[in-house]
């Protein structure tokens, strides 16, 4: 951080096109006392270039010019990603222009009506957020610096790092909150779209189509698209429109229905404005099921225009196919998959998305949903002899949705996920990751999944960002809100792992894992009674055993910790060496914990993808023993 008398450093990113506005602002910067890095060839060079990350790691603040252009450069979104993630970002606004998902946290300037004045409002902003971001008290006019620091002398020099702009570690929201101000007016749930007919064979048709059009919806940045289970929360709800737009805190609604005939459907759809209960927009297509991916798209282009919000592209959603068949064997098997039930649905789901294949090899959607199926039975359900081949299977699903289409935020993080949990290597997962959430940062599900890996990863504050958006777009999930718990855990904050935990079983009390984990955080609380009725009610034996061995060694009851150890050993098996290992470790049993490590790595277990996180394995983070299995992992 830059000490009193010293001129605090700022990054400037920019998009090429914003080049004078960029050189206007950072002229006027560097007269108030800053030293600008900044270059007019940002462009340009190597996207990871060395000099690049070194004048951002010395940098006190980075300030990102938002802009119609900026937000579509992937540089300036990287630039503006390691300033977020090291809590120094000041986002500005050149245009107006929204910042894109995930950088809409902090409070953004508007610089739209700025004309290069110094002692306007909009620049007397940024001076004090820059200054705030530099630890120090705002700067005064009157120390005008000298030249401007090129990029090369800038890099030569070095410069502090900065204090992070929202105080504290906590996010400003954007405007009014990520439903509230501007961001209001574009915020949309799409109904589940009705079977009319009655035929119950038919309702996954139905059900596909809604979830189709709110993934076609949720690529566009500038809309903010409720997810799946907060929306469906309205199937049966008898109140109007005005009382279900404020029930799910959202300006308009999307509800429709489907009639099939043959392999044509008739989809009617109709957009309504939350406020006034009136219809904004309606209409009945008639489709043929071939065209059905195009169609979608279709269909959140005409919605995203009648709410005057351009659609980013209007190539329709990555991944499709046109072999009515393949789609049905699909949509089947992705009803049967969102159960989430047992291994008996999830095999069913496999067999059918394996029809799809087999009717259309070139359908990355269905390669994808196979790989995370496979993830699915390798992660939970597979026998220790056949993990591993089961997440080799998983892995080629993923490549092969990858390779036919490397846009699709399913297909990208299905491999990433089989790439972690299959092969345990954090680093060579990342960059499928790191696409799925930029091809897919409007999706709730996408951005859960992103901020369980990342929590993994240990990039606590990108873990965070990501849940809340999870959360806010899925505020009725009960799993978006066990995966905050889980990250709450993980970075141990239990108290707040608590409260998600709770919110997650009032809206499912049969929520796996759920109560195991409401358990781990009151035990590290030292709340025993209340632990131990939250594991109690746990129906994984695997998770609740874990727990019970756990508490009752901390509540000095060692009878009842080894009787539960034991269960654990017999009843679960080898399926559960991580978690034994976890018990090892909270009773002291080093060597015995490093023994079951090694066991599980021999066998691929996936419980493996915490060992950087886990509270539970704290005892032996100072363990020379365990560093090197850590190392040789490459999870750090």
């Amino acid at each position: 951080m830059a000490s009193d008398g010293e001129r605090p450093t700022i990054f400037l990113s920019y998009a090429h096109g914003d080049q004078a506005q960029a050189q206007r602002l950072a002229a006027a910067l560097e007269r108030c006392g800053f030293t600008v890095w900044w270059d007019a060839l940002i462009e340009g060079g190597t996207r990871y270039a060395k000099s690049i990350d070194t004048a951002l790691a010395a940098a006190d603040a980075v300030v990102v010019l938002w802009s119609q252009q900026s937000v579509e450069s992937d540089w300036v979104k990287d630039e503006a990603a390691q300033g977020r993630e090291r809590h120094r970002l000041v986002p500005l606004s050149l245009d107006g222009t929204l910042p894109p998902l995930g950088f809409r946290q902090l409070q953004v300037i508007d610089l739209s009506g700025w004309r290069g004045r110094a002692d306007a409002p909009q620049f007397d902003a940024i001076r004090r957020a820059v200054a705030t971001a530099s630890g120090q008290a705002p700067v005064e006019r009157q120390r005008i610096a000298g030249p401007r620091v090129s990029r090369r002398q800038a890099l030569a020099g070095g410069a502090g790092v900065a204090a992070i702009v929202a105080g504290g570690g906590g996010l400003i929201a954007w405007q009014k909150g990520w439903l509230g101000g501007e961001g209001a007016e574009r915020s949309i749930a799409v109904l589940p779209f009705k079977n009319v007919g009655g035929n119950p064979a038919q309702a996954y048709l139905s059900e596909g189509l809604t979830e189709e059009v709110r993934a076609a919806l949720s690529r566009n940045a500038r809309l903010q698209v409720l997810a799946a289970t907060s929306s469906d929360t309205a199937r049966d709800d008898s109140g109007g429109a005005t009382a279900i737009a404020a029930k799910l805190g959202v300006a308009y609604l999307l509800s429709g229905s489907v009639q099939r005939s043959g392999d044509r459907v008739r989809v009617a759809m109709d957009l309504t404005d939350g406020k006034t209960g009136f219809s904004k927009w309606s209409q009945q297509i008639d489709q043929h099921l071939t065209d059905i991916f195009a169609f979608q798209t279709a269909i959140a282009r005409t919605v995203s225009n009648a709410l005057s919000v351009k659609m980013a592209t209007d190539e329709p959603a990555p991944g499709g196919t046109r072999n009515v068949a393949a789609y049905e064997a699909y949509l089947r098997g992705k009803a049967l998959y969102n159960l989430s039930k047992d291994v008996a649905t999830d095999r069913e789901a496999q067999a059918l998305y394996e029809n799809a294949i087999a009717g259309d090899s070139k359908f990355a959607l269905a390669h994808a949903a196979l790989s995370r199926v496979l993830s699915s039975i390798a992660s939970v359900d597979a026998p220790a002899n056949e993990i591993k081949s089961t997440f080799a299977a998983a892995i080629a699903e993923g490549r092969a949705a990858v390779d036919l289409a490397p846009k699709l935020a399913e297909a990208q993080v299905a491999l990433g996920y089989a790439l972690f949990a299959g092969h345990l290597d954090i680093k060579g997962s990342r960059a499928a990751y790191d696409l799925a959430y930029r091809y897919g940062n409007g999706n709730a599900d996408i951005l859960l999944l992103y901020a369980l890996y990342t929590v993994r990863a240990r990039r606590f504050a990108t873990a965070r960002s990501a849940i809340e958006r999870a959360v806010a777009l899925d505020p009725l999930n009960p799993r978006a809100h066990r995966a905050a718990g889980s990250i709450g855990f993980a970075t141990r904050d239990y108290a707040g792992a608590v409260e998600h935990f709770n919110r997650a079983l009032e809206l499912n009390p049969d929520l796996s894992n759920a109560h195991a984990m409401l358990g781990y955080c009151l035990i590290q609380l030292g709340q025993f009674d209340a632990a131990r009725a939250a594991l109690a009610k746990e129906p994984m034996p695997m998770m609740r055993l874990t727990g019970q061995s756990i508490l009752e060694h901390r509540a000095g009851k060692p009878a009842e910790a080894q009787r539960a150890f034991a269960s654990l050993v017999k009843d679960v098996g080898d399926t559960a060496l991580y978690q034994q290992a976890e018990v090892m470790a909270q009773w002291g049993r080093a060597d015995d914990a490093m023994a079951l490590l090694e066991r599980a790595r021999g066998v691929g277990d996936a419980g493996l993808t915490a060992i950087t996180s886990d509270p539970f394995l704290d005892p032996l983070a100072r363990d020379r023993r365990f560093r090197l299995f850590v190392r040789q992992m490459r999870f750090a």
